[in-house]
């Protein structure tokens, strides 16, 4: 393995060393600016795009392919994103600006499991405060965004997705329907999943890994005027019989619907160049139970409901050399989840309890931003957001059991939060380089804050919530540049984030475990700091027309103010691939993988997971059948069958073994 990473990383700085090889740019090369971090464009018939591997991905596997998004594995379903090495509990996730709690205390149904890649049109990622416009953060922000209405008088539209994969017997199957007027569309799509447990290395199955779900989605517009419309959007998702493998639990539903309505204005031709007030409404079901699992030491039930309503009003504009950005935002959240245990003597007693007290948050800010022109090759970005906080506890038993513990908390406890940054960019002939700083601030989640008893399985105990947790503070800083000369295309970023009040768990022995086989209970409380560190490193060297050599390298850093590695921090990764592509052809072959992780945390439970590598083969073919456009993806995912783990893979669940997949996609014009 050792041999393997130092070709690796000898490959790596070949490709960055053979700048120097290369003649100057004519000067008047320009590379534009971006001040976003990411947009990954959502295209699912496109056959060029090397980073989509499977036309018909689901969510999570786009989200993993992405240079700034980890994702953690409980199973195979429903990963959790994290950015910057910090989870969802420090990050504003939204599907196309609206706000969604998951109901499930376990995190086993983060935002991003509601929705399907059919719904959407991209994802667009934010590092630190700029991702601050739907709501507070720490960490940064990932908007699901979905599909804007065309008035293109195309009429009827029409495609089909098949996919296969044989690791799992992992089937999907979808269509989408749209009709396009001069002042009227509509759109719809559904698809339908399928996975049976899947297989790690050596053919071990992963019990307890499958999975059904399926996705509705419809979008009707209206065009007003020549510059005002209305759109409303309704989305329908529902998984069952999913299973966690990670945990003790798995999950018989998770249920999601989520419905909007939007005025637009758009007009280039006016100081106001866009206009959107939303209002929108979304219920989330999740039910967790262990029926399926043998020999239990007791049965428990535990679902969990979750409802938002909000709205947002966000305006564009243009003036001189100011681009004005303004949102105004508000939602209201009800979460609720409940436990019941069943004793497995039948004249004992079942034992009911309320892990998450019917907690009520409001929720409302104002954000704003200014991109300044300075000069043609200088750019100033600054964002500014002030929001309130308000969370009440409607629930009087819940409140009397959390009173054990905090005799004299209120039902309700409201906070002022704030963030600004300021990002500098500056271009020049053959480089696009920012620098950035941020300040923002965090209220405790509702787990955090209230919750009651959870059983944490990746440390083995039961966690408690505290309502007198103070704000989370960060201040960050970022660094990012893009050179490019000639064939060679290299991107460097990185970012520190020193965190104050950083809220943990932290274990109290005064406290009786309540989940049989606990290692004991940790009470939310808050560390002095933290300081957590990520930076990465890629370059593209284009070969030839048709060949191009893709490298990439990772590296991040966590610690406590209790000199603890903070837990869930990525080791040393790398990527290379090599990518082949014609009008009506393209392949890649992908190595990719982790080095050992030293820098683990046995504080909170984890332990080293060891080094790993694994080779995919991805090809892909364009054609026509009766004039309609047909895509076809195939490959072998782990060719070796390699046995391995990754740091983000809970309780050290095997990944995938080898895997065969072939996706079809059908597009009738």
């Amino acid at each position: 393995m050792k041999k393997i990473h130092n070709c690796i990383l000898g490959i790596f700085f070949s490709s960055i060393w053979g700048i120097q090889s290369q003649s100057e740019l004519p000067e008047k090369k320009e590379i534009p600016i971006t001040q976003l971090d990411e947009i990954t464009i959502i295209s699912r018939r496109k056959l060029s795009n090397y980073q989509q591997e499977k036309i018909v991905s689901g969510i999570d596997q786009y989200l993993e392919n992405s240079l700034h998004i980890n994702m953690i594995k409980r199973g195979n379903y429903a990963w959790e994103p994290s950015l910057n090495n910090m989870t969802t509990d420090r990050l504003s996730i939204t599907i196309d600006g609206m706000q969604i709690y998951g109901a499930c205390t376990d995190k086993m149904d983060p935002v991003t499991s509601y929705v399907d890649v059919s719904n959407l049109e991209k994802v667009t990622v934010y590092s630190g405060q700029e991702g601050a416009e739907n709501t507070n953060t720490i960490g940064g922000g990932i908007d699901l965004t979905l599909p804007e209405a065309t008035y293109k008088n195309t009429g009827f539209k029409s495609s089909f997705d098949l996919g296969y994969e044989t690791n799992s017997h992992y089937k999907t199957t979808g269509t989408a329907l749209s009709y396009s007027g001069n002042n009227f569309f509509v759109s719809g799509d559904i698809i339908y999943r399928k996975s049976d447990n899947y297989y790690a290395g050596n053919n071990n199955e992963v019990l307890f890994s499958q999975f059904e779900k399926y996705n509705i989605s419809v979008l009707t517009a209206y065009k007003i005027s020549e510059y005002q419309s209305i759109e409303a959007t309704y989305i329908y998702d529902r998984a069952s019989d999913v299973g966690y493998p990670a945990l003790p639990m798995d999950v018989s539903l998770a249920k999601a619907s989520i419905a909007s309505l939007a005025y637009k204005y758009q007009n280039d031709d006016t100081m106001i160049k866009d206009w959107e007030t939303k209002l929108y409404y979304n219920s989330v079901t999740h039910i967790m139970d262990d029926t399926k699992r043998p020999d239990v030491p007791i049965r428990m039930d535990m679902p969990g409901w979750s409802d938002t309503y909000g709205g947002y009003s966000k305006m564009v504009l243009k003036k001189e050399q100011h681009s004005l950005q303004f949102n105004l935002t508000a939602h209201y959240n009800r979460s609720l989840a409940e436990m019941t245990m069943y004793p497995n003597t039948p004249d004992e007693q079942h034992m009911f309890m309320y892990t998450w007290p019917d907690v009520r948050t409001f929720n409302t800010g104002f954000f704003a931003k200014d991109k300044i022109e300075l000069t043609d090759t200088d750019k100033l970005h600054l964002t500014t957001r002030i929001g309130y906080h308000k969370n009440t506890i409607k629930n009087q038993t819940g409140l009397e059991s959390l009173r054990i513990f905090y005799p004299f908390i209120s039902d309700s406890k409201q906070r002022i939060l704030n963030s600004f940054s300021a990002n500098y960019h500056k271009k020049t002939a053959t480089a696009d380089l920012s620098f950035g700083i941020g300040y923002g601030e965090r209220a405790p989640s509702v787990s955090e804050g209230y919750g009651f008893f959870l059983f944490n399985s990746f440390d083995g105990y039961d966690y408690i919530g505290n309502p007198a947790l103070k704000k989370e503070k960060s201040v960050d800083f970022s660094v990012k540049a893009n050179f490019e000369k000639k064939k060679l295309k290299i991107s460097a970023e990185a970012a520190y984030f020193h965190l104050m009040d950083y809220i943990i768990g932290e274990i109290n022995p005064a406290i009786s475990p309540m989940t049989i086989g606990a290692n004991g209970v940790r009470v939310y409380n808050s560390l002095a700091y933290a300081s957590i560190f990520k930076s990465t490193l890629n370059s593209t060297y284009t070969l030839s027309d048709q060949i191009s050599l893709y490298t990439a390298i990772g590296f991040n850093y966590g610690q406590g103010s209790n000199g603890a590695n903070l837990p869930l921090i990525s080791p040393l990764s790398y990527q290379i691939q090599v990518s082949y592509k014609l009008p009506t052809f393209n392949s890649a072959i992908q190595l990719k993988g982790n080095m050992e992780q030293t820098s683990y945390s046995p504080t909170y439970g984890e332990d080293k997971t060891p080094s790993f590598a694994i080779l995919n083969l991805t090809m892909g073919n364009q054609f026509y059948i009766k004039e309609h456009k047909t895509v076809l993806k195939y490959g072998i995912e782990n060719i070796l069958d390699t046995t391995y783990s990754t740091y983000a893979d809970w309780n050290n669940i095997p990944r995938q073994g080898r895997n065969f997949f072939v996706n079809l996609s059908y597009i009738l014009q």
